[in-house]
Order: structure tokens, then C-alpha cells, then sequence
């Protein structure tokens, strides 16, 4: 069994001098990669110069986050692929829980640790908490996160569970599954890619899960600020590619022409809050959606699981029933239907 710790980097020297040494130091079971995405800041001098048991892969450009990955990946022979973000501080012992789960769980395929903010270490960290989950309608949510809700870690969620999706800032997945999946989704670039390869694995049967016993401190938006109109724009569109590739065939059209109404409301939603670029990438983003529609069509292979999601709709849940954080969540809103 090998364990290939593995860093995708576009510039980010300035995270790699902050993060790679907690990585290397409490990362002993397993390889250390640094995948490059043609960085031009002197990335890949500084890990060779000061990390020389981390081996770095270089890609020949920018492939963003989906593709950088699954190129970088095929020249790596492990058992299980741990990706982490630059800006992820990892802890002692992080990896062992994960692969004990692993050892003992055969149909688990993808594990996310616990996710708290660097900056906030008692809180939960927007990208991936305690564990994603979605909507019928693709919106995704974590237990300890509902859109910008936040909430401090109580150990509320000190457990084991099976979630729907892990986040890409740090997930651990069978290498095999990863290749039977054929990685991430290349025409996603960046954003919701790891939520449509769970689906994706999720579709095939696999379980993914979340485990409290392994804890993460990540940054977050250290490579494209959430206010990015870019980030908007990419995480729109992703949204709806995943949603026509993975929905059950009997509940595409309507959940799509749903989901499309509440993008709508919320460009329109930008618009009064002065934020024209992030209205205009709305509908740039809608626009690439209808531009790809055949391909993503394409893209509908294998049986889709109807049972996809927690509740029928968490922008109803948390604007209107008060659903703000996970427990509230499930307490004041039907279950699934």
C-alpha cells in the first residue's frame, strides 16, 4: 500500500514556504508530490532547493485545477491519492484515520478530513466543513456551513460519516477509482469539480465519507478571491454541467428549469447590489452552459441515483425557514421527497 500526498501549484511560492514544511514533517507514511502548473515564480526552484524528498511533476501550462490533476496523476503508481491545497496546513497524525477507514471499509472510495479555518481555528472552513451535501437542485451545503453561515466548532461534528461530496482542498481517494472515474471533469477548469466526481462515484455506488478524527487548517480563496466575478462565473456553470451529466434522467429538465430561475433571481440579486461583473457572469456563465449543453449531454453515461440529495431545496430552507446552520437545517425543512 503507498500513499501519494499530492500539491497542485500555480504560483503559489509564498503558500508553499508556509505549508509544505507541516506537510512534509507529518507526512511520513506517505510520497510527497508538488504538481506545477507552469508556475513562473520560482515555485519549483524553492522545492527542489529546500524540499529534495518532495518530487515535483511538471505540467507544460496553466490547466487550472480538473486537468492539472489528472495529468500530473497518471505519472504517479500509489494506492490512494491525497490532494491537498497549497494553502491547507495539515496536523499530526492526519492521514492515519483516513486510511484506517479505507482498510476496513472496501466501498468507501473518497474521505475528507475535518476542515477548519486557519485564520479562525475554532470555526469551520467554507470549503467542505464537516462534509458536502446538495440540494435537488445542485446547490451545495456543508454540515457546518450554509451559504456564508459559519458555525464554530463545538465538536457537533466529531464523528464518521457518509457525506455526499469532499472538498478539493483536501480529500483523500482510491487511486483505482479515481482512474475508473477518469479523474475530474476537464471542461470544469476550476470549481465543483470534486462535487461532480463524488456524484459521479456516488452514481456507481461507492460511499464517501467524512471523518472528525483527521483535521485540516485551510486558508481558503487563496488562489481566486470569492469575490472574483471569475470564480462566480466558473462556479455557475459548473453547477450546471453537473447537474446535466449526473441528474436522474425523470427529474433533469424540471430541476434544471428550476435551477436556472434561482440563477436568474440571483443575478438579478447582483445587479441591486451593485456588483455588475458578477451579474454579467451569470449570464456569461449560462452562456457557456448552452454552448456545451451537447457535450455535457454526452457525458449522461451509467444508472443515476434518484436518492442524490438531503433536502428539496437549502435556498428555501435557509432564506425562508430559517435554516442557517446544519442542524436547523434538518429540523425545520421536510427531508427529501
Amino acid at each position: 500500500m503507498e500513499i501519494a500526498v499530492v500539491v497542485l501549484n500555480w504560483n503559489g511560492k509564498k503558500l508553499l514556504e508556509q505549508f509544505l514544511p507541516s506537510l512534509v514533517a507529518f507526512s511520513k507514511e506517505a510520497t510527497v508530490y508538488v504538481i506545477d502548473n507552469a508556475s513562473t515564480d520560482d515555485s519549483v526552484d524553492f522545492i527542489k532547493s529546500n524540499f529534495p524528498s518532495v518530487t515535483t511533476i511538471l505540467n507544460d501550462a496553466n490547466y487550472g485545477f480538473a486537468e492539472g490533476y489528472n495529468r500530473g496523476l497518471k505519472g504517479i503508481k500509489a494506492t490512494f491519492f491525497a490532494l491537498v491545497n497549497t494553502d491547507v496546513e495539515v496536523t499530526e497524525n492526519w492521514l492515519q484515520p483516513l486510511i484506517n477507514i479505507f482498510n476496513t471499509e472496501p466501498n468507501t472510495a473518497i474521505i475528507q478530513p475535518k476542515i477548519l479555518d486557519y485564520k479562525r481555528k475554532n470555526y469551520f472552513e467554507y470549503a467542505g466543513a464537516a462534509g458536502g451535501f446538495i440540494d435537488s437542485y445542485g446547490f451545495p451545503f456543508c454540515r457546518g456551513r450554509i451559504f456564508d453561515t459559519i458555525e464554530k466548532d463545538n465538536g457537533q461534528y466529531n464523528d464518521d460519516c457518509e457525506i455526499f461530496w469532499a472538498s478539493g482542498a483536501c480529500l483523500v481517494i482510491r487511486s483505482a477509482v479515481f482512474n475508473e472515474l477518469n479523474g475530474f471533469d476537464i471542461d470544469f477548469f476550476a470549481h465543483q469539480e470534486e462535487i461532480d466526481l463524488c456524484w459521479r462515484a456516488f452514481n456507481l455506488g461507492y460511499t464517501i465519507k467524512y471523518t472528525s478524527k483527521s483535521v485540516v487548517y485551510h486558508i481558503g480563496g487563496a488562489t481566486l478571491e470569492k469575490s472574483n466575478p471569475k470564480k462566480t462565473e466558473l462556479n455557475f456553470r459548473n453547477s450546471l454541467f453537473m447537474l446535466v451529466k449526473n441528474l436522474p434522467k425523470e427529474k433533469l429538465y424540471f430541476s434544471l428549469f428550476k435551477r436556472m430561475l434561482f440563477d436568474g433571481v440571483a443575478g438579478i440579486y447582483f445587479l441591486f447590489q451593485g456588483k455588475f461583473s458578477h451579474f454579467i457572469a451569470v449570464i456569461k456563465a449560462h452562456i457557456a452552459f448552452y454552448c456545451q449543453w451537447g457535450s455535457m449531454m454526452k457525458k449522461r453515461t451509467g444508472v443515476k441515483n434518484t436518492n442524490y440529495y438531503k433536502i428539496k431545496s437549502v435556498v428555501f430552507a435557509y432564506y425562508i425557514n430559517n435554516g442557517t446552520i446544519f442542524e436547523k437545517l434538518l429540523r425545520n425543512n421536510c427531508p427529501k421527497q
